[in-house]
């Protein structure tokens, strides 16, 4: 892996992304499917963990992915994303989804929310160290705790499957 480089806040890479959603992203109940919602936070946390990292990555895992309300064609939909952990070559990007009307402004509403794992590559495509994270805010490090809980409970999980396919 490659040298360790200064810790990164949050603020450095936090992003926001807007798009407007159409009909060929609709699915059989005429709104949008939520497999365009999730490429839409994909590419936002996307963005975050090259910042961050100061070059590529790749998305690792989809930790958990909340549907709260329907997306309709025509809506506006803002990401919202931003590191909330870093490890040593990985990290959790955080990602809120709102929508709006297009042509009635309205309160944005939270319509879900994601939290994907990035692993940072270098040219040969393996892994290289990322900048730590360094907490901004009481926000920032309520974010931070949350994400080390999920990556415990992900690590966890990996190992209690792998130990279960070891025993008859």
């Amino acid at each position: 892996m490659s040298e360790i480089v200064a810790a990164r806040t949050p603020s450095h890479s936090r992003i926001a992304l807007a798009s407007v959603t159409a009909r060929s992203q609709a699915n059989l109940l005429g709104t949008v499917h939520g497999g365009e919602v999730v490429k839409l936070a994909d590419s936002a946390a996307g963005v975050v963990a090259q910042r961050h990292s100061g070059g590529p990555a790749v998305t690792a895992a989809l930790d958990e992915m909340a549907f709260l309300a329907p997306v309709h064609v025509g809506d506006i939909v803002r990401t919202y994303a931003q590191v909330n952990w870093a490890g040593t070559s990985s990290m959790e990007i955080g990602v809120r989804i709102e929508t709006e009307p297009w042509d009635a402004p309205e309160e944005p509403r939270h319509v879900g929310s994601a939290y994907f794992v990035f692993v940072a590559v270098d040219s040969s495509g393996g892994a290289r160290r990322v900048p730590a994270l360094e907490p901004e805010t009481d926000e920032d490090r309520r974010r931070m705790a949350e994400a080390r809980i999920r990556r415990a409970h992900r690590l966890a999980r990996r190992r209690e499957i792998e130990e279960s396919r070891l025993s008859p």
